[in-house]
């Protein structure tokens, strides 16, 4: 009977430790893909919009990547690819007034691409936010977030699954965000306003002659702060960066690195202390987490990011 006994038991913790191992295994992905047949041709990036739309997830640009990729570069990977970037005010408020460089994360972003007879989406998981925006993973807010995705993927794909991947996270305890920060001299600063504005005028000249773009740009004070009566940020602006000569190379064997593309990119300045905080998802995001390890792809990943650490380090100095 002890014997046998010890056989169960032994039975019973290999068993809670191959699913304790399942679980962590899964919880530690950044990435998920959602994914279903498309034969019909039903499901396209603009239903897929209207079904983010729906469960209270606003896309804020939607922008087809072929079109570009078609005039810069000989050959198109997928016969749809796009990168969206999409958003909860509700949700996006209540965590920044938590974690200020939430930003980082504000919009989401997300890829939509077919392949063959499918049609793909790819978002990070709760996970990945957490890890990404270095927040608790059980913060309800998040969650709440991640559970608002989930139901937009079933709205849009309701035939749709969870596609099963093959990369996992390799770091998952570090965030990779780049931060900067600056001091202000408010004596010689008598417009906030016009210091941000001629921040990035210089930025955005910085980086758009070296190929770099901009296809969203969210004033948050304006949009989120000052409607809900949060008065704490004499500015909050984040920006979705998109460069083609990166994208593209990535997207060919990682076309769901769009759950991190463009990338976002804050800037901020509380009204009790005289800091610029600056900041974006380093690249190491996207190897780590998509198994991303082609040169062709982590080369021109790397050299991007030293561009926007270059031109920041530059203008803060």
């Amino acid at each position: 009977m002890k014997k046998i006994y010890s056989v169960l038991l032994a039975t019973f913790v290999a068993s809670v430790m191959f699913s304790s191992t399942t679980l962590c295994a899964k919880a530690i992905q950044s990435v998920q893909v959602y994914t279903t047949d498309n034969s019909d041709g039903k499901i396209t990036a603009k239903s897929i919009a209207t079904a983010f739309d729906e469960v209270g997830l606003k896309i804020s640009a939607n922008n087809d990547m072929n079109n570009p990729f078609g005039k810069r570069f000989p050959k198109l990977h997928y016969k749809v690819y796009n990168l969206a970037v999409f958003m909860n005010n509700d949700l996006a408020l209540k965590l920044i007034k938590k974690y200020p460089n939430f930003g980082v994360l504000t919009p989401l972003t997300m890829s939509i691409w077919s392949d063959k007879n499918s049609m793909n989406m790819a978002t990070l998981t709760l996970a990945g936010m957490a890890r990404a925006g270095d927040i608790p993973i059980k913060d309800p807010d998040l969650v709440a977030y991640a559970d608002m995705i989930t139901k937009a993927l079933k709205k849009a794909m309701p035939k749709g699954s969870l596609k099963k991947s093959s990369f996992s996270d390799k770091a998952p305890k570090k965030s990779f965000a780049i931060k900067f920060e600056a001091d202000i001299d408010m004596e010689e600063v008598t417009d906030i306003e016009e210091y941000k504005e001629d921040f990035q005028a210089e930025f955005e000249g910085e980086l758009e002659p070296i190929g770099f773009m901009f296809p969203n740009f969210a004033n948050l004070k304006e949009e989120l702060f000052d409607e809900a009566g949060y008065d704490v940020y004499d500015f909050y602006d984040t920006y979705s960066i998109c460069k083609f000569d990166v994208i593209y190379p990535v997207s060919q064997k990682h076309p769901e690195a769009g759950a991190y593309a463009p990338c976002g990119f804050y800037m901020y300045k509380k009204k009790d202390e005289n800091k610029l905080h600056l900041g974006f998802l380093g690249v190491d995001n996207w190897i780590t987490t998509l198994d991303i390890d082609e040169q062709e792809a982590v080369k021109p990943l790397r050299e991007a990011q030293q561009m926007i650490e270059d031109i920041v380090n530059e203008l803060i100095e």
